[in-house]
């Protein structure tokens, strides 16, 4: 049989390339005979320059720029055939931010490096520039990367095409033809599936702080009329930022898959299997597995998801062509196992469900 490995990171604990390993590595103890296609992928989140270098080439480049505490960071950036792809998450990811500060420092975490990574990467003469979105720690509706933007020396007038502004912004697309905003999600940017409201708590703010960044976020003038567009929320309201400047959104996951070979991995294998940290109603919402699922099902493919921890349905799964979803901290018998030896039982995770697929 042959086997399609196609996960993406598990947040905070394994990279996609070590989430692919750790499969591949149970799967092959328990069917050694099977033949196994490692894609480890991204959706836009942390690991977007990892696996978009790993399957395309190109020159990575590392900038210091202002990381989400304000204080420095280096952040990886990479150039491939006239385009640089940039992870949001290099400069402003929740893994730069310490679990014991999040609920102290959510209200004034920072995307300032963003803006500065865009400029470095103008700086460079491509044609395009990719943002990766996901994994932030951030909820600033791009204030620090506008920050980064305005006071850029180079800066020239905005064009023509952006909305109009005082400031020069849009300077970033006046020397740049195209910027895409390749987002993990498609939520807006307020309201109960907003910026704040869906991905606040996951960066420590609490109901009270929720509110504010829900208040100041809808204040922003500058977001105003991108608000309700799909994407908006993305990365603490990253992707309005970059919509207001003229960006184009597309599907991070959808753009993984067409640039890693994605479909034509599938068309030579007999089932997939891909998974995440947590597979939860958000995955619904333009997230990997569920790119890797549709994939699968279009071509008849059974799809199988692992996951630390799973709370879709069975049915909700299998309208999004997901065949089985397994959890890693049920089968380890704690989320706490789980997360403090997430490798092993990964891998663990992996025999068990390839000696159900014997046939």
């Amino acid at each position: 049989m042959r086997v399609l490995i196609a996960p993406d990171c598990f947040g905070g604990t394994l990279t996609a390339r070590e989430a692919a390993d750790a499969i591949a590595s149970g799967w092959h103890s328990a069917k050694p005979d099977d033949h196994l296609v490692l894609r480890p992928l991204a959706d836009g989140g942390p690991g977007f320059v990892d696996v978009l270098h790993a399957s395309l080439g190109g020159d990575v480049h590392v900038t210091t720029v202002t990381g989400p505490l304000g204080t420095p960071v280096e952040a990886r950036w990479l150039t491939h055939d006239g385009t640089a792809y940039v992870e949001s998450a290099e400069a402003c990811g929740l893994h730069l931010v310490p679990a014991d500060q999040r609920a102290r420092v959510c209200e004034t975490t920072t995307t300032r490096g963003v803006g500065e990574l865009l400029l470095a990467a103008r700086a460079a003469g491509v044609h395009t520039i990719v943002v990766g979105l996901g994994g932030s720690a951030t909820t600033d509706g791009g204030a620090g990367l506008f920050e980064a933007l305005d006071h850029d020396p180079a800066g020239v007038p905005p064009t023509s095409s952006l909305p109009t502004s005082t400031d020069n912004s849009g300077a970033l697309i006046g020397s740049c033809p195209q910027l895409v905003a390749a987002s993990d999600v498609e939520n807006p940017l307020l309201g109960p599936h907003g910026a704040a409201h869906t991905f606040g708590p996951q960066k420590g703010a609490s109901p009270e702080a929720v509110e504010r960044l829900e208040q100041r976020l809808a204040g922003m003038e500058r977001l105003e009329a991108v608000k309700d567009q799909p994407g908006a929320g993305a990365a603490g309201g990253l992707g309005a930022a970059l919509l207001s400047l003229g960006a184009t959104v597309t599907s991070g996951a959808g753009l993984v898959r067409d640039l890693t070979g994605l479909d034509t991995a599938l068309d030579t294998v007999d089932v997939a299997v891909t998974g995440e940290g947590s597979f939860d109603w958000q995955s619904l919402r333009g997230k990997l597995v569920t790119t890797v699922a549709a994939g699968a099902a279009h071509r008849g493919l059974p799809c199988v998801v692992l996951a630390g921890q799973v709370s879709v349905g069975r049915r909700e799964a299998a309208s999004a062509g997901v065949q089985d979803a397994y959890s890693v901290s049920e089968h380890a018998g704690s989320t706490e196992r789980s997360l403090a030896e997430p490798g092993p039982t990964l891998e663990a995770l992996a025999a068990h469900v390839a000696r159900q697929w014997s046939t």
